[in-house]
């Protein structure tokens, strides 16, 4: 109970300092809009709203500032998603996918306006559950920091390379380790962390201080989806909007154990490393029908097939936080750029990170649902406007908007570089469907890898045993052995009829 009431007591202060500061609502109004006009607009994403503010906020506003405009956007963009699935039947995101199901059909019967306020409430109502289930699981990040050294972090890191690209794999999973290797390789490059001696520079100073997190999160996040967006223009037929938008409390009330599951649902799935805000989307709505006593309605305009999953891909941005902070393994791909600007400010996600940053994340989580809320209602129409804005126009403003967040890190022209070319072979890896998100995670834990378990090395005398003779990294060292060798039928399997094709 005493644990309970100190958790609440420093949410409090965080929520109090931050609410009282005037520069917290000009960063707050600012990026949520930018995060539902990203969202709102097909062909961007929530991963894209993140990695842009990183690159022009990253490092060089004040940590708290930082923090609020990606959170913002990445709040935000997951709500936005929901105003191009209603109105044109193309959702805006991947995680807006389950709710054009029956948000576009509610819109064709001139609901447009209810089920727009029904999907502003119940994103509000989801990103609180997932924020409040962050707040909760706090006290295994205190569990797990008693126990954790350089040889427990060495294989936490690994865990994370693994994990993210097992999960994030459309076919072969080896694809995913692949990638998540090659991060972990381009982590290697500069001045060595313990003895520091250059490594892989080749001569070429600027290679001394490795590979900058901003340059690589724009190249593989940005440069593949704006070079896809502009291949494959979407064109819809927008349906009028009518009705007041206004949240329908009668609605909210009758259906408050779905929106309630639905919470838990997505805050569940976003827990799970790597899969992401679409996949909650999709499972709360797969569940919703099933349980749901109109179940034959779903698809056909239903309000409780919105709510299912309008609710849980919000609620999944909470959930995906838990493990990014609490283990160092983002849980999408939006939070997988949020941890490259944790990195950029010289902050490692995971068991050792300051308790205190936790809870002012969680506070800003709070403010950021609720400017989104007040701004969905209020503010929609300024969006649906945004939404007629042509591709063409705003994907090469995009880039611009890429370039320069990329050039402001301080590399100069070579961070462009930097960027095209991790942009291009980015690109050609998602036509081999090669996961990007465990390229990036591998870059950014791939200092962290390198340098404890190579100082792990060192303090044992060579001696490996060191990554078994303490209970948690015995742990961590089974995980990661029980997940390389969980896949091997699998990759056997895919051998055979890799053979069988070639006979």
């Amino acid at each position: 109970m005493e644990f309970v009431f100190t958790q609440l007591s420093g949410f409090g202060a965080a929520f109090a300092s931050l609410a009282l500061d005037p520069l917290t609502y000009a960063y707050l109004i600012v990026s949520v809009f930018l995060g539902i006009t990203f969202g709102a607009l097909p062909g961007l994403t929530a991963t894209l709203a993140v990695t842009i503010l990183t690159g022009f906020f990253g490092n060089k506003i004040p940590l708290d500032y930082s923090l609020i405009a990606l959170l913002g956007a990445y709040v935000g963009a997951i709500y936005g998603g929901s105003y191009p699935s209603i109105l044109l039947n193309i959702p805006g995101t991947a995680a807006s996918a389950a709710t054009a199901m029956d948000g576009y059909p509610l819109a064709k019967a001139g609901r447009g306006g209810e089920a727009l306020g029904l999907t502003t409430t119940a994103s509000f109502i989801g990103t609180l559950i997932g924020t409040f289930a962050l707040l909760i699981f706090v006290w295994l990040l205190l569990l797990l920091s008693q126990n954790i050294a350089s040889p427990e972090k060495a294989l936490l890191a690994l865990f994370g390379i693994l994990l993210s690209g097992t999960l994030m794999s459309e076919d072969l999973v080896i694809k995913g380790w692949i990638a998540g290797l090659i991060g972990l390789a381009m982590a290697m490059v500069g001045l060595d962390p313990l003895l520091s001696e250059p490594r892989y520079t080749f001569g070429w100073s600027y290679m001394l201080s490795g590979f900058q997190v901003v340059p690589v999160l724009m190249g593989a996040f940005a440069v593949p989806q704006i070079i896809e967006g502009m291949r494959h223009m979407e064109i819809g037929q927008m349906v009028q909007l009518k009705g007041r938008i206004l949240p329908n409390l009668a609605a909210i009330r009758r259906y408050l154990p779905t929106i309630t599951r639905s919470g838990v649902i997505g805050t569940g799935v976003g827990a799970l490393p790597g899969v992401g805000e679409d996949v909650a989307g999709w499972v709360s709505y797969g569940v919703g029908k099933t349980v749901s006593k109109e179940g034959d309605k779903f698809g056909k305009g239903s309000i409780e097939g919105l709510l299912s999953s309008e609710t849980a891909n919000n609620a999944c941005i909470g959930g995906a936080l838990i493990p990014l902070l609490v283990l160092g393994i983002p849980g999408s791909p939006p939070a997988a750029a949020l941890m490259g600007a944790f990195k950029i400010n010289n902050i490692i996600p995971g068991p050792t990170i300051d308790p205190a940053i936790i809870l002012r994340v969680v506070a800003i989580m709070v403010l950021a649902s609720l400017t989104m809320f007040v701004m969905g209602l209020f503010t929609a129409r300024i969006f649906i406007r945004i939404l007629r804005i042509p591709q063409m126009i705003f994907l090469p403003v995009v880039m611009v908007l890429t370039t320069i967040g990329s050039f402001s890190v301080g590399g100069g022209i070579n961070d462009l570089y930097l960027m095209l070319g991790v942009g291009f072979v980015a690109y050609f890896m998602n036509l081999l469907k090669y996961p990007i998100a465990p390229l990036v995670i591998g870059v950014i834990l791939g200092g962290l890898f390198d340098e404890t378990f190579r100082r792990s090395l060192l303090i044992s005398g060579g001696d490996l045993a060191v990554f078994a003779s303490r209970p948690v990294a015995a742990i961590l060292l089974t995980l990661n052995l029980g997940l390389v060798l969980s896949q091997v039928p699998m990759m056997k399997r895919a051998v055979r009829r890799l053979r069988g094709k070639v006979a």
